[in-house]
């Protein structure tokens, strides 16, 4: 096994790994929407730190299987070309995605998030609301992860690619 082999590997492993943990989230996010609906339309009461949580759960749900999300393939594509290409081709679609698109912007929202994130780090930015949430920062700091986990499996993407591209016809 080569090391760009066993590198795309243990990114495999490593998003796989965190969108198992993170899919959890998907049960939390509709169990404690369901007791806000019940809470506000049968007893009248709502909460804001609940109403947030459901977005922060959500959000980090989203925000972190994302690349778990590309590695299964499950992210949405223009099949026009892809369903009917040959292994071949598909792994030339697949490192020209990697390398033109996946990894230019992961590299430009890495670059533009990280200080966006910083900043609300430096201040321990909390909610607007009064009795919201005071973790807005780890809500921002999503946002690099994101670009980060989706940049190393654009390159495990990429890895595979040329792997396939590389074998005899």
């Amino acid at each position: 096994m080569s090391f760009a082999t066993a590198l795309a590997d243990r990114i495999d492993r490593l998003t796989t790994g965190i969108g198992r943990v993170v899919a959890w989230l998907a049960l939390a996010v509709v169990l404690l929407q369901f007791a806000l609906v019940v809470a506000r339309y049968l007893f009248g009461l709502g909460s804001i730190w609940a109403t947030e949580s459901v977005i922060y759960a959500h959000a980090t749900l989203f925000m972190l299987a994302a690349a778990w999300t590309l590695r299964a393939g499950g992210h949405v594509r223009v099949d026009v070309f892809y369903a009917e290409a040959t292994p071949r081709t598909r792994a030339k679609i697949d490192l020209a995605g990697s390398v033109l698109l996946l990894l230019p912007f992961s590299t430009v929202l890495v670059w533009l998030s990280v200080p966006y994130a910083a900043r609300s780090w430096a201040i321990l930015e909390r909610s607007q609301e009064t009795s919201g949430l005071p973790l807005v920062y780890l809500l921002k700091t999503l946002i690099p992860l994101f670009a980060f986990l989706m940049a190393l499996q654009g390159i495990a993407q990429a890895i595979r690619a040329i792997q396939a591209l590389a074998r005899p016809r």
